[in-house]
């Protein structure tokens, strides 16, 4: 999984990179088809935005949260990626039954 994080009016600091990657990176145990993560910080005067975009296997899920600092901001979008994966490998599971019963499949 590739991520990328960038910035619009917020320097991105080493440790804010780090922190994002590793709260992104927990959907990949969850989900392993996704390919790039594109996460965007923006800082417009007290609002601290994090936005993100996850290119995935038969899907591209995109998550935007705001906070009172960006890590909160962070945290949050962690949280919406999280469900929002879920709900996608939900719907991509075959919940169908096989054909025929037990008892036919065994004979």
């Amino acid at each position: 999984m590739h991520i990328n994080v960038t910035g619009h009016q917020v320097e991105v600091t080493e440790p804010l990179r780090q922190y994002a990657a590793e709260k992104i990176g927990r959907i990949h145990k969850h989900f392993d088809h996704v390919t790039t993560t594109n996460i965007v910080l923006h800082v417009q005067k007290t609002r601290h935005i994090a936005e993100a975009t996850i290119h995935a296997k038969g899907a591209q899920l995109h998550a935007d949260a705001e906070g009172a600092d960006m890590y909160a901001a962070i945290d949050a979008l962690a949280d919406k990626l999280d469900r929002q994966v879920l709900k996608h490998k939900e719907k991509a599971t075959s919940h169908h039954r096989a054909e025929g019963s037990l008892r036919k499949q065994n004979s």
